[in-house]
């Protein structure tokens, strides 16, 4: 059965803060580029450096704050880097200039990526019994905001005005306001295993989380596939309507919401883990080669090719997340889930910052064959990855589950 809300205060608190914190994203990538575009006067060029270099600038942020958070708390960590977002997002509306841009871009980047590295640790704090029914919960939970937070910001990309976009951006400001002050709420908790001596950078010198991290950063170069990708393929090279974009957008995040919490619960240690990642090799792989075949067939046949593809496609884009999230937290040592969330979402940035380039070199650059050679990619990295992670694992996993713990308290 399907959870529809978390168990506990401190679940709810977190599951709340984090809707807010989505639906702020989903306002910034839905309008973000547009208001620089056409309301700031910048070059797509000069836009797109600037998120390149947030993406790279957010690479060492996170594992550093998140070594913060392990030492400090990850809850007034968390609140302290909401009120930076505030802060830095609002500097935003400041911008003239390409250098003023890049300036607060990198400043964007470096508390984008803080944010995911000290929020690892309270959802830890708070998985409970069943932890990772509660990750797949907020993953469906983040999907959800961000569709809604990107539909309010097409009502300003439809007015098209200075004051719209405006809006939308002091709206994303405000979110990480109130993210911030929802966590003020927050019970004090514990972490199993907490109170050891100081580990330093562990997390660098792990070879079983550098390898779970490379592995994962192969398979997440799908991500743009959605909202970089498609949208692409669909107007350029296939004869489906305009619509069918939008469409593929909404059945994407809809099985998401509805399916990730039970994909999840099969997902408990690193073994299980390892099969989701199989699967997920194998539904991404069969996802885009139907999508590859949209580009000939008529109208009917292609937006047929386009739903079955992005079905497969979303399939396997729910057991990576579940695989990648047991990952996460199932390798990390309680007691420094913010340092290794950190170098986790380095990887993560690392593919966020290759894919575009990816998609336009393989797909989009050579049809069929990039296709083909994107989906054997994902498809190679799926299949052996558990055998991957058997071979470099060390003698003992950390454990998943988290159980109440006597110190210290990380509030």
């Amino acid at each position: 059965m399907t959870v529809l809300l978390p168990v506990g205060r401190g679940q709810r608190v977190v599951a709340m803060a984090s809707f807010v914190h989505s639906f702020g994203t989903g306002l910034s990538v839905a309008a973000g580029a547009l208001f620089f575009t056409r309301i700031v006067g910048l070059p797509a060029s000069q836009v797109a450096g600037g998120l390149f270099a947030a993406a790279m600038t957010g690479l060492g942020a996170g594992v550093y704050v998140g070594r913060l958070a392990d030492r400090w708390g990850p809850k007034r960590v968390q609140i302290a880097v909401a009120v930076c977002g505030t802060v830095v997002n609002t500097g935003l509306l400041l911008v003239h200039t390409f250098w003023t841009y890049l300036l607060v871009s990198m400043l964007s980047g470096a508390v984008v990526a803080a944010s995911w590295s000290t929020l690892a640790p309270l959802v830890r704090g708070f998985g409970g019994p069943t932890p990772v029914v509660f990750r797949g919960y907020l993953r469906s939970v983040g999907n959800l905001a961000i569709a809604l937070g990107a539909v309010a910001a097409g009502f300003a990309i439809q007015l098209d005005t200075r004051a719209a976009f405006l809006t939308v951006m002091i709206g994303r400001s405000l979110t990480y306001l109130v993210s911030g002050l929802v966590l003020l709420w927050l019970p004090p908790f514990t972490l199993a295993d907490a109170g050891s001596a100081d580990r330093g950078w562990a997390a660098l010198r792990d070879r079983t989380y550098l390898a779970a991290t490379a592995v994962n950063a192969v398979m997440s170069l799908h991500f743009t596939v959605p909202t970089f990708l498609l949208p692409l393929w669909i107007a350029e090279h296939t004869s489906a309507p305009r619509w069918t974009i939008s469409a593929m957008l909404v059945l994407n995040t809809v099985l998401v919401v509805v399916l990730q919490v039970r994909f999840s619960r099969n997902v408990g240690d690193v073994p299980s883990a390892g099969r989701a990642m199989r699967w997920a090799g194998m539904a991404l792989a069969a996802g885009l080669v139907l999508m590859a075949l949209a580009e000939k067939p008529p109208c009917w046949l292609a937006v047929l090719l386009l739903a079955a593809g992005v079905t497969a496609y979303t399939l396997g884009e729910i057991w990576h997340t579940a695989a990648s999230a047991e990952y996460s937290f199932g390798l990390a040592p309680a007691d420094a889930q913010g340092q290794y969330a950190g170098v986790f979402g380095l990887g993560h940035g690392l593919a966020e910052g290759a894919s575009p380039a990816v998609m336009s070199a393989l797909p989009l650059a050579l049809g069929l064959p990039g296709w083909l050679a994107l989906a054997t990619l994902l498809l190679a990295t799926g299949l052996t990855c558990r055998s991957l992670m058997t071979h470099v694992s060390r003698p003992t996993l950390a454990p998943t589950a988290e159980a109440p713990a006597r110190e210290p308290d990380l509030t």
